[in-house]
């Protein structure tokens, strides 16, 4: 259904024939973090999440899953692999 109150005419899954069924009967403001995000848009109270109801819930356990304004920096915890036959080989030549 589509939000009355915050984001007039977007379509909220928290919004229902009673009004905003989320905690506190309305989103709640962006947190510091969500500065430069695309989500990140004006309401009627300031700017909100058109995403999430609660963007302090969102970066309670690190980065936001629906950030766009920064990426996930994956590292590779595996070494090169080796060729078990050729780094015998390499050992016995040392070792003459």
């Amino acid at each position: 259904m589509q939000c009355q109150t915050v984001l007039p005419g977007t379509e909220c899954t928290f919004w229902s024939k009673q009004g905003c069924n989320f905690i506190g009967n309305s989103c709640q403001t962006v947190v510091d973090e969500c500065q430069g995000c695309d989500r990140a848009v004006e309401g009627t109270i300031g700017h909100v999440c058109s995403v999430a109801p609660s963007p302090k819930q969102k970066w309670a356990q690190g980065l936001c899953n629906m950030a766009t304004h920064r990426k996930v920096e994956i590292q590779s915890t595996e070494s090169k692999s080796v060729n078990p036959l050729k780094a015998s080989k390499k050992a016995s030549a040392k070792k003459k």
